[in-house]
């Protein structure tokens, strides 16, 4: 592999992580990755790294990417080589990476039908939108008008209100 294309995948993780949560897209059968047994015939791995996982061990360097991550509650140290990762993608940023180069053949031979499709956004255009219109509703105090305004409303006057119980409960 290029080493100035390994400099770019480590300058690009480093400045994603810094960010925030990053994926980081691998091919698990290329020689030096290392991740558990049931994932090492992945062609598409994705891994999340984070500096908010608390990494002990995290590291980005000329190589590539060591960090110990959990699978289905158990701890394992992954190694993956620059050559196995082809594409970056940030959690919080939302930019993402990609290194064709580097992508396994089987993905690259997918048809663009095969492949999730891309949600388009969906903006109505200004004469399809429903209008909206605004009619004066009579209040309560509109019908009572009629009524004079000194006569007390009729009722118990000794009992207190009762209390209207609040929208938040606790929850223990």
């Amino acid at each position: 592999m290029d080493d100035k294309k390994g400099l770019d995948k480590k300058e690009r993780l480093l400045a994603a992580l810094d960010q925030g949560m990053v994926m980081i897209h691998l091919d698990a059968r290329r020689p030096g990755v290392l991740v558990p047994a049931s994932l090492k015939s992945e062609a598409h791995l994705r891994l999340n790294l984070s500096y908010r996982f608390d990494p002990p061990d995290l590291t980005v360097g000329e190589w590539g990417v060591r960090c110990t991550l959990s699978f289905s509650g158990s701890r394992f140290t992954v190694a993956v080589p620059w050559s196995a990762l082809f594409a970056i993608a940030s959690h919080v940023t939302k930019e993402f990476w990609m290194y064709p180069d580097d992508m396994p053949p089987e993905l690259l031979q997918q048809p663009a039908s095969a492949r999730p499709p891309q949600p388009v956004p969906v903006v109505p255009v200004a004469a399809e939108r429903p209008r909206t219109f605004l009619r004066e509703v009579p209040s309560v105090s509109a019908e009572r008008t009629s009524e004079p305004t000194d006569v007390p409303p009729e009722g118990p006057k000794d009992e207190p209100p009762t209390p209207r119980r609040g929208h938040l409960r606790l929850v223990k």
